[in-house]
């Protein structure tokens, strides 16, 4: 009976459970004493300090502490904020993308830094940090360079593209003007040396009243003065020229013209349908200067001929102007870019080669745009003028333009806004409508084409709202552009304008752009205005000349339709203006793409060459040319400070503020020698 009873006790449940647990715990520890002792990773406990006697054994891990961070670190790793992407990863980036992975415009932009603007003066150093033994450590890695030698006295008005004395000898024809056109130096016989300032230079009188009168030496010329004395375009009083706002039509003063203008036409309402003008033939850009307060920019235009230095009166002025001719290739503007084109006793044969200067014009003009001309052959009765006037009749219906009004000395045309009347003429008609393979917008080097351009069939270029609402509507050709984008160009174009509006903004609040004379602006890589747009918009009381680089989108129509000027141009060429004409040049993501082609030496020497002493450069561009451009600047004399963006010191950008500190020019050590123009930069 006691063993059947003992055989029940084995098979008990609970005997079973006690006899597993202990089998179960003694494997335990002697597995747990093997990872111990033989280097496998070690089952870590942790203990909490007691007062009371611990009532089991202790873990061999008990009174040990352990970095935890450097556990959790070794087993899985961080990576550094600062690792970039692999090489084979291309990223490119097309617009401003939302968190829902669409186009948006809403993003912020940080304020400036008022308080390190305002430490700029006397700053030549990049922003620096304090390496382990103190010593400062550059963010980037630092370029010597020697000083640029200055130039010889006879260049202080040196233009390359237009002054190549030995290119223009070697021309095989000058009959149709190819003097006046880019004969730019060979490459490695550019600018390299700093242009110098005439004897006597001043500081430029400030706009409004610079309008009015200029420094005599500044520009100190007097062939004008005494060509044009009886005209009322300018004269000399004491140490100044004086511009009493008349012309070689219009004696009596601007003003009174384009009154007369606007009542022979209503519909040319300037400032509002009237918005962008090209005056051929400029003189001193006094029609120009006076449809400024009638909210019209006027690009005034002349070539570099016997009555010298027009064009640099009229930017010493602080007009906007160019040196440009009509010859045998287009002018460097896009297809329908002026709401009008004014030529007044312009010295151009308008019907010459069948008409191919015209049509120039006609290129130019926008779909509706005025043609004003006011000349002999309009209202004198002289056999020799009256045909002239029969040809340019003859030339201009074969156009399709339309004589709107003829009034004393002046005729008016009016383009048609579609390609119904081209597309009526009889057979045969001359000149016929251009290919449709022609690209009218395409002008870096093209030579005219006596061709009537086509106006596109859908109206773009035609359809502007008034000024200024044009300002900030995206235009219709926006979508012909050549960019990877098409949904999102509106997205793109809108987002542009917000951007540079954020920080022109904060540049007028901390750096004084209102306060410190800007007239002139030259924005070196345009995009779409943005820019420009913004200066408009804040009311600083300049013009800006958006230029378009030929390596990229052509984005001229989009900134002639929003109201504003620009022009094509190749940064590894000199441009065609005079030395000491901007007050501010802004350069955006422009030495990132052009050093892959570019000498950026001889691209900054040239920015010397056509920055006014006293003038500011603004470079926004990546990290890997700041320092080289910052040596460049040294070497020329320029104050310069390597600054952070509002995105923070791990932003892949930076901005070098630069400034052209005026020097008296009897402080300058010119040496009296032949023009020199060998070599690169340095």
């Amino acid at each position: 009976m006691k063993l059947f009873e003992g055989s029940n006790l084995l098979r008990n449940s609970t005997f079973f459970k006690i006899s597993a647990f202990i089998l179960i715990s003694v494997a335990c520890f002697f597995l747990g004493k093997h990872w111990s002792q033989d280097g496998f990773r070690r089952l870590i406990f942790f203990s909490v300090e007691s007062s009371r006697s611990p009532i089991v054994a202790l873990s061999p891990d008990f009174g040990k502490t352990y970095n935890i961070s450097g556990l959790i670190y070794e087993s899985h790793p961080i990576l550094p904020p600062t690792l970039t992407p692999p090489d084979s990863v291309e990223l490119k980036v097309f617009g401003i993308v939302n968190e829902n992975g669409t186009m948006s415009d809403q993003f912020q932009i940080g304020d400036y830094d008022a308080e390190s603007a305002e430490t700029l003066g006397n700053q030549t150093e990049s922003e620096s940090s304090n390496g382990p033994n103190g010593d400062t450590e550059s963010t980037t890695a630092r370029v010597s360079m020697m000083q640029f030698e200055m130039c010889s006295e006879d260049m202080t008005e040196y233009i390359p593209c237009l002054d190549n004395v030995e290119a223009i000898k070697k021309l095989s024809t000058t009959a149709r003007g190819e003097r006046f056109e880019r004969n730019c130096p060979k490459e490695g016989m550019g600018l390299n040396c700093t242009v110098p300032i005439p004897k006597g230079y001043r500081t430029p009188i400030p706009w409004p009243r610079s309008r009015d009168e200029v420094w005599f030496n500044n520009v100190p010329h007097t062939r004008l003065v005494e060509d044009k004395s009886g005209q009322n375009w300018i004269y000399k009083e004491n140490d100044k020229f004086k511009f009493p706002g008349g012309g070689t039509q219009f004696i009596h003063g601007a003003d009174q013209y384009l009154d007369q203008i606007s009542k022979m036409i209503p519909d040319i309402s300037f400032g509002n349908h009237i918005r962008v003008v090209l005056d051929i033939g400029c003189g001193v850009a006094s029609f120009g200067a006076y449809l400024i307060s009638r909210n019209v920019l006027t690009m005034s235009i002349a070539p570099k001929d016997v009555h010298e230095n027009q064009i640099q009166f009229a930017l010493e002025r602080g007009v906007p102007a160019m040196v440009a001719a009509f010859t045998t290739r287009r002018l460097l503007y896009p297809s329908q870019a002026f709401d009008l084109v004014h030529c007044s006793r312009c010295r151009i044969n308008w019907t010459r080669d069948d008409g191919i200067l015209l049509l120039e014009v006609n290129r130019m003009l926008r779909a509706g745009g005025y043609f004003v001309w006011a000349a002999q052959p309009v209202y004198k009765h002289e056999k020799a003028l009256e045909e002239q006037w029969e040809e340019m009749l003859n030339l201009t219906t074969r156009l399709c333009w339309v004589l709107v009004k003829k009034e004393g000395y002046i005729a008016i045309w009016q383009k048609p806004t579609n390609n119904t009347c081209y597309l009526s003429r009889a057979a045969g008609v001359m000149p016929p409508l251009c290919s449709s393979e022609d690209d009218p917008d395409s002008v870096w080097y093209v030579d005219l084409k006596a061709c009537i351009t086509r106006i596109g069939e859908n109206g773009y270029g035609a359809n502007l709202a008034p000024w200024p609402a044009r300002l900030q509507t995206p235009p219709d050709r926006l979508q012909t552009i050549q960019i990877d984008s098409y949904i999102a160009r509106k997205e793109l174009f809108v987002a542009e304008s917000k951007y540079w509006k954020e920080i022109i903004s904060n540049y007028v609040n901390a750096l004084h752009w209102k306060q410190i004379g800007l007239r002139n602006v030259l924005d070196m890589r345009a995009g779409f205005g943005g820019f420009a747009a913004a200066l408009a918009e804040l009311k600083v009381d300049c013009w800006v000349l958006n230029v378009i680089p030929v390596s990229g989108p052509n984005t001229l129509p989009v900134i002639y339709d929003r109201g504003l000027l620009g022009v094509m141009h190749d940064w590894c060429e000199p441009f065609d203006t005079y030395p000491r004409t901007y007050d501010l040049l802004h350069a955006a993501g422009l030495f990132s793409i052009e050093r892959k082609r570019c000498n950026m030496s001889s691209m900054m020497l040239e920015m010397d060459r056509i920055l006014r002493p006293g003038g500011r450069v603004y470079i926004r561009d990546t990290m890997n040319v700041m320092s080289e451009l910052q040596e460049i600047g040294n070497a020329m004399r320029w104050h310069t400070s390597l600054r952070e963006t509002a995105e923070g010191p791990h932003a892949s950008y930076r901005v070098l503020l630069c400034e052209k500190r005026f020097e008296p020019s009897d402080k300058h050590h010119t040496k009296k020698k032949k023009r020199k123009s060998k070599g690169k930069g340095a």
